[in-house]
C-alpha cells in the first residue's frame, strides 16, 4: 500500500461530513473539552503554587528559615553567636530576646509577643521589617514598632506611648506585681498576615535587657539560609549540648502538608475533566468506525493491512486530543500571563495577604499536566483503533 494512504484517509475523516454531522460535533466537543481541561488545570496549578509561595514567603519572613534555641538554660551565651558567625560566614544571624506581653491602652488589652532585636541584623533577614523602617525611623532605646493590625485596633498614633505588661512578675513590698513598661510606638509594619500583625512587636535588645534585668545572652538566634534543609544538619553538628535548631517546615509542617494535599486533590479532580473529555474521543472514533465500515472493508479487501487501519484511527484520535492539548497549553499560558500582569482579579489584602492574584507555574506541574493529558489521549485512541481492525470483512461486503 501507498505510504500516503494513512495521512490521506485521516485528512478526509477530519473534514465536516454533512451526512454525518454528529461525528464531527462529537470530535469538536472532545477537542474543546480537552482544551478547556488543560487550560483550567494550568491556571489552577499556577494559582495554587502562587498562594503556596506567598504563604511560604510570609512564614519565612516572620518565622525565619531556621531558629536556634536553648533546651536547658533560659538563654544562649553571646560566645555562641560569635562561634557560629565565624564558622558559617555565609549565613545571616540575628539574635533576639522575646517575651510574651499584653498591650494595654486605656481599657483595651491585646496579647502578643515582644522581640528585642538588633535592627541592623534583623533587617538583613526580615524583609517586612526592612520595608517598614524605610518609611519610619528606626526604634532607639525604649521605642517599639508594632504590627499594622494592632496599630489599628488600639487606634495608635506615631510616637504615642503604649503600656507593655510582661509575663514576668517582680516583688513590690509585701506583694508581687506584674512587670510593665511604657514604650514609645514609632510606627507599624505590615506582613499581610493578621496573626502576626496583631501580635508581634519589635524593640531594641538593650531595652529588653533593661526591662527583664538580663545582663547578657539571648532567647534565641534567627538564621537566614538559602538552603535551610541542608544547613540545619551542619548547624546542629556545630551546636553544643543543650542547644537545638528547628526549621520553618518543622514549625509549620501541618499547614504545608494540608496545602500539598489540597493541591494534589485539585490536580486529580481537574484531570478528570480531561478524562471525561477523552470519552468524546472514544465515542467519536467508534461512531466513525461504525459509519465507515464499508470503506474499511474495501480498504482491507484492496490490500490494506490491519496495522494501517489501526494507524488511521489512532492518528485521528491523537490529532483531536493533541490539538486540544496544544490549544489548551497556549490558552493556559495566556491566562497565566494576563492574570499575572493585569488586575483582573482583585483580592482583599486583609484576608489573603496580597491584593494581586499570586501566580507561579512550576515546570514540574506543567510537565505532569501535559504528560497526563497525552497519556489519556493515547489510551482513548487505542480501543477504537483496535476495534476498526475487527470489522467483519465478508459480512460488510455482503450486506452493504
Amino acid at each position: 500500500m501507498d505510504s500516503r494512504l494513512v495521512p490521506f484517509i485521516v485528512r478526509r475523516y477530519l473534514r465536516f461530513d454533512r451526512e454525518q454531522p454528529f461525528i464531527f460535533l462529537s470530535a469538536l466537543l472532545a477537542f474543546l473539552g480537552i482544551c478547556v481541561g488543560v487550560m483550567v488545570l494550568i491556571i489552577a496549578m499556577a494559582i495554587m503554587n502562587g498562594f503556596d509561595r506567598e504563604f511560604e514567603r510570609k512564614l519565612f519572613t516572620m518565622n525565619y528559615p531556621l531558629t536556634i534555641y536553648p533546651k536547658v538554660t533560659p538563654f544562649l551565651e553571646e560566645e555562641l553567636l560569635e562561634h557560629l558567625e565565624a564558622r558559617f560566614p555565609q549565613l545571616k544571624l540575628s539574635p533576639y530576646i522575646s517575651s510574651q506581653v499584653i498591650y494595654k491602652k486605656g481599657e483595651r488589652l491585646e496579647g502578643g509577643v515582644l522581640f528585642g532585636v538588633d535592627f541592623a541584623r534583623e533587617q538583613a533577614i526580615n524583609e517586612v521589617l526592612r520595608q517598614a523602617l524605610e518609611q519610619i525611623p528606626e526604634p532607639k532605646g525604649f521605642q517599639a514598632i508594632v504590627g499594622k493590625e494592632l496599630w489599628e485596633r488600639l487606634f495608635l498614633r506615631p510616637h504615642e506611648r503604649l503600656f507593655f505588661i510582661f509575663a514576668k512578675a517582680e516583688p513590690s513590698g509585701f506583694a508581687i506585681a506584674p512587670l510593665f513598661k511604657r514604650f514609645e510606638v514609632v510606627g507599624s509594619f505590615h506582613s499581610g498576615l493578621i496573626a502576626y500583625d496583631k501580635a508581634y512587636a519589635y524593640t531594641t535588645l538593650e531595652a529588653m535587657r533593661k526591662v527583664l534585668h538580663l545582663p547578657h545572652g539571648f532567647s534565641g538566634i534567627h538564621v537566614y539560609s538559602s538552603d535551610p534543609q541542608r544547613d540545619i544538619q551542619r548547624i546542629a553538628a556545630a551546636l553544643p549540648e543543650g542547644v537545638g535548631v528547628v526549621g520553618w517546615w518543622q514549625q509549620n509542617g501541618n499547614f504545608f502538608a494540608a496545602l500539598k494535599m489540597e493541591k494534589r486533590a485539585l490536580f486529580i479532580v481537574l484531570m478528570l475533566i480531561i478524562l471525561i473529555a477523552s470519552l468524546n474521543i472514544v465515542s467519536s472514533l467508534l461512531m466513525t468506525v461504525m459509519t465507515r465500515r464499508k470503506e474499511i472493508a474495501l480498504l482491507l479487501s484492496l490490500g490494506a493491512r490491519p496495522k494501517e487501519i489501526e494507524a488511521i484511527f489512532f492518528l485521528l484520535g491523537s490529532i483531536i486530543g493533541g490539538l486540544g492539548i496544544l490549544f489548551g497549553l497556549l490558552l493556559g499560558l495566556l491566562g497565566v500571563f494576563l492574570l499575572g500582569h493585569f488586575d483582573i482579579v482583585d483580592l482583599p489584602a486583609d484576608v489573603y495577604g496580597t491584593s494581586r492574584l499570586p501566580l507561579e507555574l512550576s515546570p514540574i506541574d506543567l510537565g505532569a499536566i501535559l504528560i497526563g493529558a497525552i497519556l489519556i489521549t493515547i489510551l482513548s485512541s487505542l480501543y477504537p483503533a483496535k476495534k476498526a481492525t475487527r470489522v467483519d470483512l465478508l459480512g460488510v461486503l455482503r450486506n452493504e
